[in-house]
Parts: C-alpha cells; sequence; structure tokens
C-alpha cells in the first residue's frame, strides 16, 4: 500500500519542491538584509548580499575563492573574457582568487538580486575531499575560471539551514560549522564538485596557480618573470602558461597588471593619495602608461573615476 504521507518523486514534483525552498531561502535573506549591500555573518566567510538596482558599471573586485547561491535575480561575473551568469537556484563557484567585474542583471526594488556568499577554505575542503572521492580525483579535461551549474534542492536547503542558524548564537557557533560541512559535501558531490575539490588538493593545477597567485598578491610591485613563477610552482613555462590561463582566464602579466590596478585605485580612494605616487607604489614607471591602463580596465581615466567614488560615498553619509 502507497504510505499515503509519501508524495511519489516526479520531475515536476521535484522542480516545485526546488522553486518553493529557493523562494525560502531568499525570504530568509530579505529579512536579514533588509537593506541593499553585502553583510558578513558571524559565521565564518559567510556573506548575504541584496542589489535592488540594475548596475549601469562593472564593480571591480579581488574574489576570493568562494561559493556562491542566487536566491533571486541575476548577476553576471566578468573574468578575463570570460562572462558567467548565474540567477535564481543556481550557484558560482571561484576556485581561486581572482580580479573580477560583476554587474547586478536582473533587479527591481520589488525583487532584488538576494544572494549568499559562502568563502572556501582549501584546508576544510581537503578533509572531505578524502571521504567524498577515497579513490582520488577523475579526469579533469578542461578547467575555466568560474564554474556555473543548478543548485540541488538538498544544497538550497542546507544554505536555508545555515542562514537560520544566525537568529541563535548557539546555532551560530555550534551547529552552522556541520551545516558548512554539509554544504560543502553536497558541493563536492555536484557536476561542478570536481573542480571544487581541486581547490584542496595541493599538487592540482588548480594550487599549483593558487601558490603562484598568492606570490603575485604579495609581489605585485615587483618585476615579475613568468619563468619564476613557473620554478615556484614546478612547472615548466609553456605548461605554467596554459594552467595560468585556464584557471584565471588571464595571462601572468595581465593578473599582476589588474592587481596593481586594484590597489592603486585603494590607495587613491582610502589614502587619498594622488594618482601619480599611487601609480609608482604599484610599480607603473610610466604615469601616463597607468592613466591608459586604468581607463581600459575601470572605463574612466583615474581623476574622474575617484571623483564619481567620492560623490557615491558623499551620498550615502
Amino acid at each position: 500500500m502507497l504510505d499515503e504521507h509519501k508524495v511519489p518523486q516526479t520531475p515536476d514534483n521535484a522542480r516545485s519542491m526546488l522553486a518553493a525552498e529557493t523562494v525560502r531561502l531568499a525570504r530568509q535573506i530579505h529579512t536579514l538584509v533588509p537593506h541593499d549591500g553585502s553583510i558578513v555573518q558571524p559565521v565564518p566567510g559567510l556573506l548575504l548580499a541584496r542589489h535592488s538596482q540594475i548596475d549601469a558599471d562593472y564593480v571591480h573586485t579581488i574574489e576570493q575563492p568562494s561559493l556562491w547561491i542566487a536566491a533571486q535575480g541575476e548577476k553576471a561575473v566578468t573574468v578575463g573574457k570570460e562572462v558567467y551568469s548565474f540567477g535564481g537556484g543556481q550557484m558560482f563557484i571561484v576556485p581561486v582568487a581572482l580580479p573580477v567585474a560583476a554587474q547586478t542583471t536582473l533587479a527591481s526594488p520589488s525583487e532584488p538580486v538576494l544572494g549568499v556568499r559562502l568563502d572556501l577554505n582549501p584546508q576544510r575542503i581537503a578533509e572531505l575531499v578524502l571521504k567524498v572521492y577515497p579513490h582520488g580525483l577523475p579526469p579533469i579535461h578542461q578547467r575555466s575560471a568560474g564554474y556555473v551549474t543548478n543548485a540541488e534542492l538538498s544544497v538550497i536547503r542546507a544554505v536555508s539551514r545555515l542562514v537560520e542558524c544566525l537568529s541563535d548564537p548557539g546555532d551560530t557557533e555550534l551547529v552552522a560549522p556541520l551545516v558548512v560541512d554539509e554544504i560543502l559535501i553536497r558541493v563536492l558531490r555536484s557536476p561542478i564538485g570536481v573542480h571544487a575539490a581541486e581547490i584542496g588538493f595541493a599538487d592540482s593545477g588548480v594550487q599549483r596557480v593558487a601558490k603562484a597567485i598568492a606570490w603575485l598578491r604579495s609581489n605585485f610591485a615587483q618585476q615579475m618573470k613568468v619563468a619564476d613563477l613557473a620554478d615556484l610552482v614546478h612547472l615548466s613555462v609553456s605548461s605554467f602558461n596554459e594552467h595560468f590561463k585556464s584557471v584565471t582566464s588571464m595571462s601572468p602579466l595581465q593578473y599582476q597588471k589588474a592587481l596593481r590596478l586594484h590597489e592603486a585605485r585603494r590607495l587613491m580612494l582610502s589614502a587619498s593619495m594622488d594618482a601619480t605616487t599611487a601609480c609608482r607604489l604599484v610599480g607603473y614607471v610610466s604615469t601616463s602608461q597607468f592613466s591608459r591602463d586604468y581607463s581600459r580596465f575601470f572605463g574612466s581615466p583615474p581623476s574622474k573615476d575617484i571623483a564619481r567614488w567620492r560623490q557615491l560615498a558623499q551620498m550615502l553619509d
């Protein structure tokens, strides 16, 4: 006899349940983030975000290795020449620290973008990978700077439980770490899980690139030779260039330039530094070259860009 309390699992039922759980997650975020912005939460590495306006311009930032779950609305993230679009019910993974240009592409005051970002800890992933892939990772034939896939119902439910933990300090401290592990395990078992798993393998192509990126981020103002970076991660120059571009969608020199421009912008905004001083501190020799690169990267020359950001800051005060 059919148990009357059990609903037969059909594709239509599964889609309906996923849609309902995604709406529930969106309501949770909407309650916790009543105004536009990104709010860091008490759970380490967890951030909730809300944006009710379509972005006219790109928002440039350095994105850490992370998992994004979109509950509502749509965003697009550009890395190098690659564009990754994702919306409600989808997840997006960034495996290494990357300079990105993000843009809200579908949002309104009544239906804002609502999402969850969770930092990916390579050490914790390495521990969980041993359980999820006890016989080693399957072959990876193609890598990219980011990965988008539809989130399974189990992932959305786990993320929803993690957000629920924020309402109780005891749950935040004791239960949330267990739920984070559940989310990571479910992501590792997902269609893009093998790419997330690479984050935790010391000798994987992703981790070798991550090691080179760590050096670049600590030494971006120095002159850099690709051959030295290749030696650092024990790869030939050709193999290193191939790995680096597949993982970041840019060359090592393009990556270094992006780091320099981001840091110069930060110095001008936070330290009220002039463009000439900032460009010298981040490693540029030519002020005119710096201005050209800055304009191409951020869409306007340093003086105009910084003036716009300061005006926006005054409007928000």
